[in-house]
């Protein structure tokens, strides 16, 4: 990041067992200053002095000895009113369910009943956080994340260059399971012609050529897909050019398998060929583990 007026902090938060350390380990590595761990009290004198040549991220939880959500939200509308900074909030969402395995498979304690059962400490910490998450800038739900994942994930947001560079990332999901979080706009492809009624179809996901084509042939196709990426040349620009860092788009569609699969690959293939930085999220097929059977897609 190149010296200007106002020093760009990213405050990252969460659950513990979230993927914190991982996210502030990653932006360090696409060259931010990073401070895990950092007490509150001593914020105002790091920030002391001229903006430093990078931005800076500090991971900011319940194991930091003076933490409290109040005081925290009151360091961050301090920097807000200050022009010297451009202070944003990560926040790391995650199920208690993954949450919980995550702690069994480290054999950790939870910081806030290191005597109890980690979901104890996972539910005591749920009833603390609601307002930082409802203050966020930026939500990652990490439930379904590996480690690798979430780099990518924090890349297609941020870029290598400290978030310069808008990133998208699409989704596909299945309505029954509930939309994902975090989303700015969401396309309901549940209209479209359905192969899972076309039984050489249904075992295949929409990344099938097969099943592509039989999408496309829905009559409404065309004119559906034409008017979304219209919408979506239109629109990322203008989010651009109005600071904001990274735009959730997501695509649904009854089992989250075919139609929204589709539709999210062939939007995804045109933003990256007019020079966006996409990253692409099948939050069914991950959870299910599917490896595509032909990875040629749609429009080949």
């Amino acid at each position: 990041m190149p010296l200007t007026e106002t020093q760009r902090v990213l405050f990252v938060t969460g659950p513990s067992g979230a993927g914190r350390s991982t996210t502030v380990h990653a932006l360090e590595d696409m060259g931010y200053e990073a401070l895990d761990n950092f007490p509150l009290s001593l914020i105002d004198a790091l920030l002391t002095g001229k903006p430093l040549a990078r931005p800076l991220v500090l991971g900011i939880d319940v194991r930091n000895r003076d933490f409290n959500v109040d005081d925290f939200l009151s360091v961050l509308k301090h920097l807000e009113d200050d022009t010297r900074y451009d202070p944003q909030l990560l926040f790391l969402d995650c199920s208690e369910e993954r949450l919980v395995a995550r702690f069994s498979e480290t054999r950790r304690r939870h910081p806030l009943a290191p005597e109890d059962a980690p979901v104890v400490g996972i539910r005591q910490e749920s009833h603390l956080l609601p307002p930082m998450r409802s203050r966020a800038d930026f939500i990652i739900d990490t439930t379904t994340l590996t480690p690798h994942d979430l780099r990518d994930e924090l890349l297609s947001w941020f870029g290598k260059d400290g978030g310069s560079i808008m990133g998208v990332t699409l989704h596909s999901f299945s309505y029954k399971r509930g939309l994902p979080s975090g989303l700015d706009m969401v396309f309901d492809c549940r209209f479209l012609r359905n192969p899972h009624w076309e039984q050489s179809l249904r075992a295949k996901d929409g990344r099938d050529r097969d099943v592509a084509a039989y999408v496309e042939q829905d009559a409404r196709f065309s004119e559906f897909h034409g008017h979304v990426l219209g919408l979506m040349e239109l629109l990322l620009p203008a989010f651009q050019e109005e600071g904001k860092t990274h735009l959730s788009v997501a695509f649904g569609c009854t089992g989250g398998r075919h139609r929204s699969v589709m539709m999210m690959e062939s939007v995804s293939q045109a933003l990256a060929e007019k020079g966006w930085q996409v990253s692409k999220r099948h939050r069914e097929l991950e959870r299910l583990a599917v490896e595509p059977v032909d990875r040629k897609g749609p429009g080949t």
